[in-house]
């Protein structure tokens, strides 16, 4: 189903201000994209993973309805935050993953633009979380433009409307951002 970009503010707004009907109406307009999103996010799993993508979208779905009352304005900020749910759910999983096999099942973690990342460098999905949770402490912005544009999924012009920030900011702000991301995975800690 098509993203009625309108209808769906106007959903995101009513269920923001407590109308569950709102967020009912709302899940069939917006389900395709987070399948979109979920099985972008599977894809960067460097853990052999037991969700599928309907199974993603489903948890992130009860995170966010047992989330207490969140602000949504808009489409880009419903389907960041979706992403950010997504990522945690699988964070929450590599960990637990982690401490029940110390390291097992893993395999190398390809992401586009970061192909230079070693399975030396980068072994699990925890630690390029603790990398994201650094340069979030540095600059907020940078790191929810990396984590939307590449492990959510969202276009740089979706991103870009989900910050607030212009279209040339977020470009200069996420080439900052994957620059740091490189030294920083490689052992060449800037701060």
């Amino acid at each position: 189903m098509a993203l009625a970009s309108s209808e769906v503010t106007g959903l995101l707004r009513m269920w923001s201000a407590g109308d569950e009907s709102a967020r009912d109406r709302l899940i069939p307009l917006v389900y395709d994209r987070l399948r979109a999103l979920a099985h972008r996010r599977l894809g960067f799993s460097p853990v052999e993973n037991s969700l599928n993508t309907t199974e993603l979208v489903h948890e992130a779905y009860i995170r966010l309805v047992q989330a207490p009352r969140i602000d949504l304005p808009d489409r880009a900020h419903f389907l960041g935050l979706a992403s950010d749910v997504m990522r945690n759910l699988l964070v929450d999983r590599a960990r637990s993953h982690l401490t029940a096999k110390r390291g097992g099942g893993m395999r190398r973690l390809d992401l586009d633009e970061f192909e230079w990342v070693s399975d030396e460098n980068l072994e699990t999905v925890a630690d390029l979380d603790e990398a994201l949770k650094r340069l979030d402490a540095l600059s907020t912005r940078q790191g929810q433009l990396l984590q939307h544009r590449y492990f959510g999924g969202l276009t740089l012009e979706e991103s870009a409307a989900a910050m607030g920030v212009s279209l040339a900011t977020a470009k200069r702000e996420l080439r900052s951002a994957r620059a740091w991301l490189a030294l920083e995975l490689k052992g060449e800690r800037l701060a």
